[in-house]
């Protein structure tokens, strides 16, 4: 497996949880936040959010940036622009697929 098939992996892996995918649209709509801002409008406790974050970090799919008192996380595209590159070529793929088998089943009938 190529390791962009490993980045593709490990995105698709962090978003198969809804929490996770809620923390990742939360932070995309209000830009960077601690995880006591993202627990206090979630049904999970901080503890919980910090574990989402990790596995999000683990994806590459948030970045922790260091304050004086607190940790933000925000957003880092790149992971997410490799998944959605794959998905492309991987639905195109599909409808050339289709396609030709639409062709066949004209042509035989």
């Amino acid at each position: 497996m190529s390791e962009r098939q490993d980045r593709v992996g490990a995105v698709l892996q962090a978003l198969a949880d809804p929490t996770r995918r809620q923390v990742v649209g939360m932070i995309s709509e209000t830009g960077p936040a601690t995880a006591t801002e993202l627990a206090a409008r979630l049904p999970v406790s901080r503890q919980a959010v910090s574990k989402h974050l990790s596995a999000l970090a683990d994806a590459g799919l948030v970045a922790a940036e260091r304050g004086r008192r607190e940790v933000r996380y925000r957003l880092t595209p790149e992971p997410m622009n490799d998944t959605m590159a794959w998905m492309a070529t991987v639905g195109a793929e599909w409808d050339e697929r289709l396609d030709a088998l639409r062709r066949h089943l004209r042509s035989s009938g």
